[in-house]
């Protein structure tokens, strides 16, 4: 487990969330200690601790352990103050509605994408993707969209995070086809997700852009290979653009300001 070095308690005990929130349902605190990095007492203290402050909630009955109530509330908390999502819920609405293809909202969680809204397709498809979850950057749409977009110190440190684990024969496998490939979006201002992902699963994406270029988050409409290809999504790009544009003009004046109002 990593992530705690050099921040103290509370990143020991945040990276102790992370844990108990990556098996994805309640756990036992023996399966904690097989994946922990803590001695059996430090963890039981840290879980004990989250649990008291409601950050974690304890099942007796069943000897697990699980996300909060008070977690859940500072979550929601986040997703309506930091998130895209609540702007762009009627902009996702009315794309959704006219192009009946699964739309797919997301923002940089440091290296990685985090999926903060979704709409399903007419037909839904069965993939990895949903609100809340995390996924790679260097081998998906909208990650690339919103990559290609960053300012070069930040993409260099970005870049260095990747994991270029082939999901994938279309997955890119280093730095420099991901570099490559950017610059191609950048002078485009779209991108594509070719299966480098999942198989049979692809997407054309967008970013969201302040008026300074800065990178709000992206938009992709996804679809798979049995319904169309890369010329059929590209089609629909200079619909996505405005949508993107909409989403970030309400962003910017309503949560993401370039610009602090001087006192």
């Amino acid at each position: 487990m990593a992530g705690y070095s050099g921040d103290g308690t509370v990143g020991k005990a945040l990276s102790v969330l992370d844990q108990v929130a990556a098996f994805g349902r309640p756990v036992r605190f023996v399966e904690l200690i097989d994946d922990s990095p803590f001695p059996k007492a430090t963890l039981y203290r840290f879980v004990q601790s989250l649990t008291n402050q409601g950050m974690l909630s304890f099942d007796p009955e069943r000897g697990t352990y699980a996300p909060g109530v008070r977690l859940v509330r500072l979550a929601h908390a986040a997703w309506a103050q930091s998130s895209l999502a609540p702007v762009a819920r009627p902009f996702l609405d009315a794309l959704s509605e006219r192009l009946g293809e699964t739309i797919h909202l997301a923002q940089l969680d440091h290296a990685q994408v985090l999926y903060v809204d979704k709409r399903n397709a007419a037909r839904p498809l069965e993939m990895f993707s949903d609100a809340g979850k995390i996924g790679p950057a260097y081998c998906t749409g909208v990650g690339k969209a919103m990559l290609a977009f960053m300012d070069r110190a930040t993409l260099d440190e970005t870049v260095e995070q990747q994991s270029f684990h082939r999901f994938t024969d279309h997955t890119l496998s280093d730095a420099d086809a991901l570099r490559a490939e950017l610059t191609k979006i950048r002078e485009n201002g779209y991108g594509f997700d070719r299966e480098e992902h999942e198989p049979g699963i692809i997407c054309v994406a967008v970013p969201i852009l302040s008026e300074a270029g800065r990178v709000l988050g992206g938009l992709s409409v996804t679809s798979s290979t049995e319904r169309t290809n890369l010329a059929g999504l590209e089609r629909l790009v200079p619909e996505i653009q405005e949508t993107a544009k909409l989403i970030a003009r309400e962003a910017s004046a309503w949560r993401f300001p370039d610009r602090v109002a001087s006192s």
